[in-house]
């Protein structure tokens, strides 16, 4: 576990080193030496100093992207299923890579306002690479916009099961271009 799992989430609970290791059942010292990664806690012990906190660990498998042609020798990134983002992540204001928006000069989009955030996602999807898709879609979202999406047949093809899967419904209803 990294040390800094630990120490994110005792800044979040707002507490200090000396109350974790005394809600904990352990020392300061040693807390510090986690969050410092001079010591590493075992599994028991980090699921005992989350739950301290009001956290758990939790295991998901990784997202792992294949390239999918779409035709004309482009390709598209297309996770194993769709990431999921932290809240603040998801309605971020972000600034869209030159690659994705290169017809304009303010590349910003406010992901929290849901006519932005639709554009800002057919031209990730499109144009997008695999660390720009985890950095900035979030799955849930997506599969809300999708039947107000706009885009080309092949990437809506490629995207339409992942969304499918998530709803449990058919992903079709993309407006193609």
């Amino acid at each position: 576990m990294s040390a800094s799992v630990i120490r994110a989430a005792r800044e979040r609970a707002g507490i200090t080193q000396g109350e974790l290791a005394r809600r904990a059942g352990t020392s300061r010292p040693t807390v510090s030496a986690y969050e410092a990664g001079r010591k590493s806690p075992s599994l028991a012990t980090a699921q005992r100093l989350l739950a301290a906190l009001g956290a758990h660990l939790v295991a998901e498998d990784d997202i792992v992207f294949t390239d999918v042609p779409v035709g004309r020798g482009r390709t598209v990134a297309v996770p194993n299923r769709l990431p999921r983002l932290p809240v603040e992540r998801a309605l971020a204001v972000v600034e869209l890579p030159l690659h994705v928006s290169w017809s304009t000069t303010d590349r910003r989009v406010d992901l929290a306002d849901r006519h932005a955030r639709a554009r800002a996602y057919e031209l990730l999807l499109s144009e997008g690479t695999a660390p720009d898709i985890a950095a900035m879609v979030d799955g849930a979202l997506l599969a809300d916009l999708w039947a107000q999406l706009v885009l080309p047949r092949a990437v809506c093809e490629a995207w339409a099961p992942l969304v499918a899967e998530a709803t449990g419904r058919l992903a079709s209803a993309v407006t193609h271009r």
